[in-house]
């Protein structure tokens, strides 16, 4: 199977990317069932990546049916040490406007149902987490945004993430109650990806893409899917331009990673005592181990 070191998990608007060359669709199976949709393998300036399209090209999946599981291995299996995920969010600070780009350092988690590990059935696994974001692939993201100057677009080098079941948009009393937390923008889909890619060993990073003052802002609209929709565009077309010189940036220097050797002490199972059927399911994540 082809490989690629760096993957890119496209959000709401971002179903595709238009400078990638030498496209190859790949269909992949995991233990997990199937991912999202085919993944992408395209070269970008040279550089191999993989790209997924988050909700499936056609933006089928609400963000609760997500398979987090199969997108994050495929990702493995295809070679990944560094993941992008393009998100669009809600802002919930006055100074993260529609249009901005945040590169979030932590998360709250509000999900209800969705299962955010790849242990169990025999093996336990409890990944240090307290840093959720991978620091040094953050700051290469967050220089590329810097480095291009957009217009309109405000770059926040920090900031909470709260990451909601969905797929409602949140009351004005949940956003005003994230507000007093000091969250600063709301997405539905990055917790489980970041949980699961720690899991996995591959760096992780959100570019967060703010479309709208969520609905706690008193003088603009309660957001609607108009104008999300409206600022996804402009938003993708802004994200395509970061990525490219992430990409360009990673294949030129490749920051070193705490989440590559992430497992080394989080598994508690005795592996040699484990069932097998599980180390087999797990074995991309535990051969190193075993």
């Amino acid at each position: 199977m082809a490989q690629a070191s760096i993957g890119i998990i496209g959000g709401s608007g971002l179903y595709k990317m238009d400078a990638l060359k030498d496209v190859e669709e790949v269909h992949i199976q995991t233990p997990f069932g199937s991912p999202s949709d085919a993944l992408i393998l395209g070269t970008l300036d040279g550089t191999r990546v993989a790209f997924l399209a988050r909700h499936g090209r056609n933006h089928t999946l609400l963000p609760s049916e997500l398979p987090f599981r199969a997108n994050i291995y495929a990702m493995k299996q295809l070679g990944v040490k560094y993941l992008i995920s393009a998100s669009a969010v809600g802002s919930l600070k006055e100074e993260a406007k529609p249009l901005d780009m945040v590169v979030p350092d932590q998360f709250i988690d509000r999900t209800k149902n969705r299962i955010s590990t790849f242990f169990g059935e025999g093996i336990v696994a409890h990944i240090a987490f307290g840093d959720p974001i991978c620091k040094n692939l953050a700051a290469v993201l967050a220089d590329a945004i810097a480095s291009l100057n957009l217009p309109d677009v405000t770059l926040h080098r920090s900031g909470t993430y709260v990451c909601m079941e969905g797929p409602a948009f949140s009351t004005k009393a949940e956003s005003n109650l994230y507000r007093s937390w000091g969250a600063t923008i709301i997405g539905m889909t990055n917790l489980p990806e970041a949980k699961l890619a720690r899991e996995a060993e591959i760096a992780y990073s959100t570019l967060a893409l703010v479309t709208d003052y969520d609905c706690w802002h008193p003088d603009h609209d309660s957001v609607t899917v108009e104008l999300v929709i409206g600022n996804l565009l402009r938003n993708a077309v802004n994200a395509q331009k970061v990525i490219q010189e992430t990409v360009r940036r990673l294949s030129e220097n490749p920051p070193t990673s705490e989440a590559h050797s992430a497992l080394q002490y989080a598994i508690l199972t005795q592996l040699d005592k484990a069932p097998a059927a599980t180390k087999e399911k797990l074995g991309l994540l535990l051969q190193k181990y075993l």
